[in-house]
């Protein structure tokens, strides 16, 4: 019987087999790593991940899905976690965790800061997502594209874009083009935050109206003694200030 796609969960499945072959190939796995994989769906990337690994991680809550997945593959190989992903304890698998996986649009931001906070335990990330996602986390400064969520992954990862991949290698097709992202943790951070939760509050701060000035979104954090103290124009907005100068901002309100 086949499945169909809920819309509720973002379901689209990767059916082209040449990307999926891409896909294998950029991530690389080892049969000694410990991979999860996020939204396993129908086992596109689940099967040939399964080739190159002895035993595989999937998190996944559509119930039908795991019962389809009973069906096709071997307990011994598969550990199904049947729980949303947004509440599951990455760290709860080990230290050294790669996680790959074709995110529901309709999430994927709440999962990507969802798993900064699992940051400490994983080695890198790849992720198949909407590619005005992906474009928006690997933007540079003074871009349209660029805002918190680049600012915020920037900060704790490096992070590459590798290839786009058009609607119909999906089915059902979505109406978007997506887009295929390498992410992986710096060992040392090039900009530390004496308090990140403050440094956050600072990024959010900047872009909750990304047409002001800084001088008007940052009013009540930074006035323009401090300002001129960091050599930073007041007059400028959010998208053109760099991970390294939000990090400067909130340390200096440390």
């Amino acid at each position: 019987m086949k499945h169909i796609a809920k819309k509720r969960f973002g379901q689209n499945f990767l059916t082209d087999q040449a990307i999926i072959g891409s896909l294998v190939q950029a991530i690389s796995p080892k049969p000694e790593e410990l991979l999860v994989e996020i939204g396993p769906g129908l086992g596109a990337l689940t099967k040939p991940l399964l080739q190159k690994i002895p035993h595989l991680h999937v998190v996944e809550i559509d119930r039908d899905i795991i019962s389809w997945m009973q069906n096709h593959y071997a307990q011994a190989s598969l550990t199904i976690h049947n729980t949303d992903a947004l509440k599951f304890d990455f760290s709860t698998l080990g230290q050294h965790i790669r996680v790959v996986g074709n995110l529901p649009y309709n999430i994927s931001t709440p999962i990507l800061f969802h798993l900064l906070d699992n940051i400490a335990n994983i080695i890198d990330m790849h992720f198949m997502l909407q590619k005005e996602v992906v474009e928006r986390m690997v933007a540079v400064p003074s871009t349209s594209a660029y805002g918190r969520l680049s600012v915020m992954l920037q900060y704790r990862l490096q992070m590459e874009y590798l290839f786009t991949v058009p609607p119909e290698a999906f089915d059902p097709a979505p109406k978007v083009e997506s887009a295929f992202v390498r992410a992986i943790p710096y060992a040392t951070l090039p900009y530390v935050a004496k308090d990140e939760s403050l440094f956050a509050r600072v990024v959010t701060s900047a872009f909750g109206q990304r047409r002001k000035t800084l001088r008007n979104t940052l009013k009540g954090l930074l006035d323009d003694a401090g300002f001129e103290a960091l050599g930073i124009n007041p007059q400028l907005r959010a998208e053109n200030l760099s991970v390294a100068e939000f990090v400067t901002i909130a340390n200096h309100l440390a």
